[in-house]
């Protein structure tokens, strides 16, 4: 699973990585975990709110930074 938190560095987004860190050992979740700062790249996706959250590709979460049982409903879904 690649799960990536789109934002540019701000705290809204450091506290969404470290949700995604926190529920993904949690869950027990092998994924690759990436933090995309680049402004084209999370524009290019569509994203115009961050932070924001994609699963394998698909941005899941927008502009907020996601509870923690927000989060693991979206990956138990993916499972």
């Amino acid at each position: 699973m690649k799960i990536e938190i789109l934002g540019t560095g701000c705290p809204k987004c450091r506290s969404t990585e470290k949700v995604v860190r926190e529920v993904v050992d949690e869950m027990g979740i092998t994924a690759d975990v990436q933090k995309i700062e680049a402004l084209d790249e999370i524009i290019n996706r569509g994203v115009m709110m961050t932070p924001a959250v994609a699963i394998n590709g698909e941005v899941k979460i927008v502009g907020h930074i996601p509870s923690p049982e927000e989060l693991k409903e979206l990956l138990k879904e993916l499972r």
